[in-house]
């Protein structure tokens, strides 16, 4: 994740239920992604729709 404080790692309050990522076009990941720290995610987050979360790191598979 981007260590930025203008981004932040966000995903879906409900898997069951589509988040718009007007960013780039289509819905929010359900694994999350990192976004824009705007108004626009900002009322999603108060109205419950996403939550800030931390990004999982891929695991290294053994040999």
């Amino acid at each position: 994740m981007n260590n930025d404080s203008t981004q932040q790692f966000l995903k879906p309050a409900n898997p069951d239920v589509l988040v718009r990522n007007p960013e780039r076009g289509g819905h929010l990941a359900l694994e999350g992604e990192v976004v824009p720290k705007n108004s626009y995610w900002h009322r999603r987050l108060a109205d419950g729709d996403v939550v800030a979360a931390k990004p999982v790191k891929p695991t290294k598979e053994k040999k």
